[in-house]
């Protein structure tokens, strides 16, 4: 099948990063699906990947993306032909910038005319929110704790998912602004780190049980440090890397700042580190990915969470979506449609 969609064809400024063209499609396998897309999310690993720093990005030219909400127009030769007209969220792996998305039927979820730019958060960043705070290492009733980029996506659903188990939420946030979304969303503490260093604030604090943390480099041995016996740190992302203008000694600097840690410290300290990609696990368990967009998705409907939308722009503005999701400014989901 001919379709269009959004390539990255070269590293760097958004600007000069994607080319809008023609993408020809295989014939569907199995119990595949092809989605003709409305819109599509973004994410901060597509940022990544723009720039360089995404292992898991295909050779490019490639096209990108995780998540799209759209309808079913066929289905593999072993799939429910019933589905077919069926509005959906759905996972992809890659892929998610094009107008036609081939994807696993157990991939997608009908969702009715629920609005795109929201369920397209309940997506990527809401499995992995749900996968760690309920999934993976649930969160215990009065547990303290810190979720960093607190106003962004999955951020916003952390805030959510944790008071909703009866956590205590302490909210690292980049502005003033920022602070009072992360606080209309529940979180008991707010900090914004560009007015003081979070980590001065935690040491005056009782230590955290649980550290949410996008970031990486500086931050995770800060974070350790305060963190209690019986403590988890979730490592789901390292945007501190983004910003990195020297290619290789960046990414060495970086690890620099996380430094070595034994396994017997973890032992002796009785304290936790979880590496998450959702990535490896929609490889591995893909029913999980399932499991866990079917509960966020439930939790959505019944109106128990609910979902910042950032910003919406047109498939032409890709380029100042991706600068707009870049700058550290964006809060909320940023969504793309067709048009």
């Amino acid at each position: 099948m001919i379709s269009e969609a959004i390539f990255l064809v070269q590293k760097g400024p958004a600007k000069q990063a994607f080319k809008r063209q023609e993408i020809t499609l295989p014939p569907l396998k199995n119990s595949e699906v092809l989605i003709e897309s409305e819109a599509f999310g973004l994410n901060y690993a597509d940022v990544m990947a723009r720039n360089g720093l995404y292992r898991e990005a295909p050779a490019m030219p490639c096209v990108i993306g995780y998540e799209v909400v759209g309808k079913i127009i066929e289905v593999g030769p072993d799939g429910d032909n019933e589905i077919i007209g069926q509005r959906v969220l759905a996972f992809c792996r890659f892929g998610g910038y094009s107008r036609h998305v081939i994807t696993s039927a157990l991939a997608a979820l009908p969702i009715g005319d629920l609005p795109a730019e929201e369920v397209l958060a309940l997506s990527t960043q809401g499995v992995t929110a749900f996968y760690m705070t309920d999934y993976l290492a649930a969160i215990q009733k009065g547990e303290r704790v810190l979720i960093h980029a607190a106003s962004g996506g999955v951020g916003t659903l952390l805030i959510q998912l944790a008071k909703r188990r009866g956590a205590i939420v302490i909210a690292k946030v980049g502005s003033d602004d920022k602070a009072k979304i992360a606080r209309a969303m529940g979180a008991d503490f707010t900090i914004n780190y560009r007015s003081k260093d979070y980590y001065d604030v935690l040491n005056a604090q009782p230590k955290i049980d649980i550290s949410y943390n996008p970031v990486g480099g500086s931050t995770f041995k800060k974070d350790f440090k305060r963190l209690n016996a019986g403590g988890r740190l979730f490592l789901f992302g390292g945007s501190e890397l983004s910003g990195g203008k020297f290619g290789i000694f960046s990414s060495m600097n970086f690890l620099r700042k996380m430094g070595l840690l034994l396994p017997a410290v973890l032992m002796m300290t009785s304290k936790s580190i979880l590496g998450v990609n959702m990535l490896k696990i929609a490889d591995n368990k893909p029913e999980v990915m399932h499991t866990c967009l079917a509960a966020v998705l439930d939790l959505y409907k019944k109106k128990e969470i609910k979902v910042v939308v950032g910003k919406v722009y047109s498939v032409n503005d890709i380029s100042e979506a991706h600068d707009y999701l870049e700058s550290g400014t964006s809060s909320g989901k940023i969504s793309i449609c067709w048009n």
